[in-house]
């Protein structure tokens, strides 16, 4: 297992930035990790990653050293067993809403003491090759990133309870699903729902849990970045749209 440096980083007080990645494509894994990105965050839930792609994508992110980390459908134990089982060095979970949840998903992510996660000599692993799995263990549970989306106003009510749970790492902010709790589909930038985001900076600024969130743009990266978010991300079509335009444009002038 390697070293995960997107937790190193986290753990350091650094800020590290990361794309999601809905397409199961090996190869351009392997191209987006010579760009310079932290993490990538392969997106089971909005695309159509499965566990199989998850354990070729991993490897092509391991070339460069880029953390691995898989959104997985929804949380459930053996679901983020089997995503997990293919080496991902993280798991975001989604539609987190309550400290129980919150547990459920660590309990599934940590093998024992910290959790309940299935043990076997599967490729996370190794293989069982390199070392006994009692070692392999314990390098998981140090190694192994937790994320916890909220993006429910339902969730933010929770939040001080949520963060009670041990082994959280990032508390991860959701707005698109966020402003439809809130009866503002798609307004993410509308006030309050911006005043919801910042209520749960506010929340995790008072915990050992780094803040996260989804991002449009450089411009609201570098705000989030100065409200004290460190575990920034943005969808590869966020990137790949407005450079694309840009390069039509100036090309067809």
């Amino acid at each position: 297992m390697q070293k995960n440096q997107t937790k190193e980083k986290l753990k350091a007080g650094e800020t590290v930035f990361g794309s999601f990645v809905r397409y199961p494509d090996p190869a351009l894994i392997e191209f987006l990790g010579y760009q310079g990105w932290d993490f990538l965050v392969f997106d089971a839930e909005h695309g159509t990653i499965e566990p199989r792609d998850c354990e070729n994508m991993t490897r092509s992110a391991e070339l460069r050293g880029v953390t691995p980390i898989v959104r997985v459908t929804t949380n459930l134990q053996p679901i983020i067993l089997r995503f997990l089982d293919t080496g991902a060095q993280g798991v975001l979970v989604p539609w987190v809403q309550s400290s129980v949840e919150a547990k459920a998903a660590v309990d599934s992510i940590k093998y024992y003491p910290l959790g309940i996660r299935g043990l076997a000599g599967v490729r996370a692993a190794d293989f069982g090759q390199t070392k006994s799995l009692g070692d392999y263990v314990q390098e998981a549970n140090s190694e192994t990133l937790v994320v916890l989306q909220i993006e429910t106003f339902q969730a933010i009510e929770q939040l001080p309870e949520i963060l009670k749970i041990n082994e959280i790492d990032v508390i991860f902010i959701g707005p698109s699903d966020l402003s439809q709790s809130m009866g503002l589909p798609g307004q993410g930038q509308h006030p309050k729902v911006q005043d919801a985001m910042q209520r749960i900076a506010d929340c995790v600024s008072q915990s050992e849990a780094a803040l996260g969130l989804m991002v449009r743009n450089p411009e609201t990266a570098l705000e989030w970045k100065e409200k004290g978010a460190r575990f920034i991300a943005i969808a590869l079509e966020s990137v790949l749209g407005p450079a694309t335009k840009n390069y039509l444009s100036q090309v067809r002038s």
